[in-house]
């Protein structure tokens, strides 16, 4: 084919697909509009994921009459003149790329009124191209309408996901840029539901309760070091709402300073998403940051476990560079070392400094689960749990399609004693076991559950009903997930309802969670269920059950007594493969009787 130009409708969609890659995107660039031109009050309302419409409403400085056919071409942007600007950016838009990009691949209405103009104006593009223009009475500031994204790229709607995921996409930015901006008021909207709403009132910790509920954010540890406000204001390509005048953003004091929450170390979840980073108002993904964080907590949490943290970093724009990515997610510091120190410093400060020593408390505290279970003591609750999870499991035949290993068959095990309240020391005729209790007891539920589920039964394990039903406030990607696994949840034996919002209602829990905090439990569970992906229904059951015994199974740190422990040795025995946990970590180690003569000089 000869070298030609593209046409400009092509050259439009083509572009388009590095700025809107879902609805989610579209969103971000209206509302860092809406906040480049100085809205204090940003309503977002979204219907059928956001492919059917994206509406947003803002009281910033809207749009003059002259510009706003202007605004909807390319490049064309209030943000920078000179190429020298870009090396001091201040708002969050500067490509003049969102609302053209927006604009080629769906059918936008703008209705604006700018500070100082008595009539607004209205302004109608499909596929980029005006359709109608004409004045209309509005309020001061900017209603943009987004419809029927991708309606003349069908290639490109076909891989958007369902209405929920991408509605829970869309929700996750806005709690991202509530807690940038915190002295904004944002309201979410989602098929008439009002999903999420910020106070605006300036404190971080207002939007964190709204986001993680009052108990989790009552936990986290403010950053101590002191730290000037992000200064970005803005936000956006060139101004939906067309921002004329920026707030300045004042230089930090000092080259970085951090600011925000983070949780204490018997707060933690089990992925990195809880890690949210700002710089100078803007969220970013950055490996390296993230890194520094987690080394904060080195040696503070348990394997696999990851901190809940907001950390905003205030820094001179001229050591930032955010023209790096079409998204404007990822930037490049001029001295990244010194970012990394000064956020591994200031987070490690916090933790040493502030932690509380973790509380032990009665489980009867959390559970209500009777009055006969209220008067059980500790020692009461972990015979109960082994009587009940450590049933032997030689009784039931294995699954259908399984084998038992032979190699991978314990001898005979004689219990010796307990080490570190952790792992049982046992005796066989070749040598020493050290057995981690908690990874053996989890492969003696998983098997026992499967083996229930797998023979037809619709509850492999007893639900016991709460005495005082539990409200727990969920995150939109948590409701999301718990949403997806709800009935396999309730075959587990949980029973949770909707309860408003994002807040559900406990009102039972597996019997084998006696003892737990009913809400930790669902967390943690549901937190690591979000990792699973698209899965067909055998493996979301195994994947229920593998979480489930997780949470069930005894701890380390509980103190079993020799009966105890010998029931929890011989069910492993009876195990088809016992030298594992399901999540594949190993129960024991083996330490032979050839081994101990060598260590010991006798060989």
């Amino acid at each position: 084919m000869p070298i030609h130009v593209l046409p400009e409708d092509v050259a439009a969609k083509i572009a388009a697909g590095e700025v809107v890659e879902r609805p989610a995107s579209v969103a971000k660039e209206l509302v860092e509009n809406s906040l480049d031109a100085g809205a204090t009050d940003i309503k977002v309302e979204v219907r059928d994921g956001g492919q059917r419409l994206i509406r947003v409403i803002d009281n910033g400085h809207g749009i003059p009459q002259d510009e706003v056919e202007i605004a909807f071409e390319r490049h064309a942007t209030s943000k920078l003149e000179t190429a020298e600007d870009l090396e001091r950016i201040r708002t969050l838009g500067f490509r003049g790329e969102a609302l053209p990009s927006i604009a080629a691949v769906s059918q936008v209405t703008l209705l604006t009124r700018a500070d100082g103009e008595d009539v607004g104006t209205l302004l109608r593009l499909e596929g980029g191209k005006i359709v109608d223009r004409q004045p209309r009475g509005a309020a001061g500031g900017t209603v943009i309408t987004m419809e029927n994204l991708f309606y003349n790229t069908p290639a490109r709607r076909k891989f958007l996901r369902t209405a929920r995921t991408e509605s829970g996409h869309i929700q996750t930015y806005i709690t991202r840029v509530a807690m940038a901006f915190p002295d904004r008021r944002f309201t979410l909207t989602n098929n008439g539901r009002t999903n999420f709403q910020s106070t605006g009132s300036g404190e971080l910790l207002d939007v964190l309760i709204e986001i993680y509920g009052l108990d989790t954010a009552q936990q986290l540890l403010q950053i101590d070091e002191p730290a000037e406000e992000p200064g970005s204001q803005g936000a956006g390509e060139q101004g939906s709402t067309g921002a004329r005048e920026h707030p300045s953003t004042h230089a930090p004091q000092h080259p970085c300073t951090v600011s925000g929450y983070v949780s204490p170390p018997a707060l933690h979840r089990s992925n990195r998403t809880y890690i949210d980073l700002f710089v100078n108002g803007r969220w970013i993904q950055d490996r390296s940051l993230t890194y520094a964080v987690g080394e904060a907590y080195r040696t503070l949490l348990p394997k696999g476990r990851h901190p809940i943290a907001v950390i905003r970093i205030s820094i001179d724009p001229s050591e930032v560079d955010v023209n790096v990515h079409p998204a404007k997610t990822e930037v490049r510091f001029r001295d990244g070392r010194k970012v990394f120190a000064a956020v591994q410093r200031a987070v490690r400060a916090t933790v040493i400094d502030q932690a509380p020593v973790p509380r032990i408390e009665s489980p009867t505290h959390h559970a209500g689960f009777s009055d006969w279970e209220q008067t059980r003591t500790p020692r009461d609750h972990v015979d109960n749990q082994l009587a009940m999870g450590l049933q032997r499991t030689a009784d039931v035949e294995p699954a259908a399609g399984t084998e038992r290993d032979s190699a991978d068959k314990l001898p005979p095990l004689r219990v010796v004693g307990q080490i570190a309240q952790a792992y049982i020391i046992a005796e066989g005729p070749s040598g020493m076991f050290l057995i981690d209790q908690h990874a053996a007891h989890e492969r003696v539920l998983y098997e026992q559950l499967m083996n229930a589920a797998q023979g037809g039964n619709e509850s492999p394990t007893a639900s016991q009903a709460l005495l005082d039903p539990l409200t727990v406030d969920l995150t939109g990607p948590q409701l999301e997930t718990l949403e997806a696994y709800l009935d396999g949840l309730g075959d587990m034996g949980f029973e949770i309802k909707p309860f408003g919002g994002e807040t559900v209602l406990i009102r039972a829990v597996p019997e084998l969670l006696k003892g737990r905090n009913p809400a930790q439990a669902m967390i943690s569970i549901v937190d690591e269920l979000a990792t699973g992906g698209s899965l067909v229904d055998e493996e979301r059951e195994q994947r229920i059950i593998t979480s489930v015994c997780k949470q069930g199974a005894v701890r380390a740190g509980q103190t079993l007594s020799h009966a105890e422990m010998q029931a929890l040795i011989r069910d492993l025995e009876a195990s088809i493969s016992p030298r594992t946990c399901p999540h594949g970590r190993p129960t024991m180690i083996h330490l032979s009787a050839a081994q101990l003569e060598r260590e010991f000089g006798r060989r």
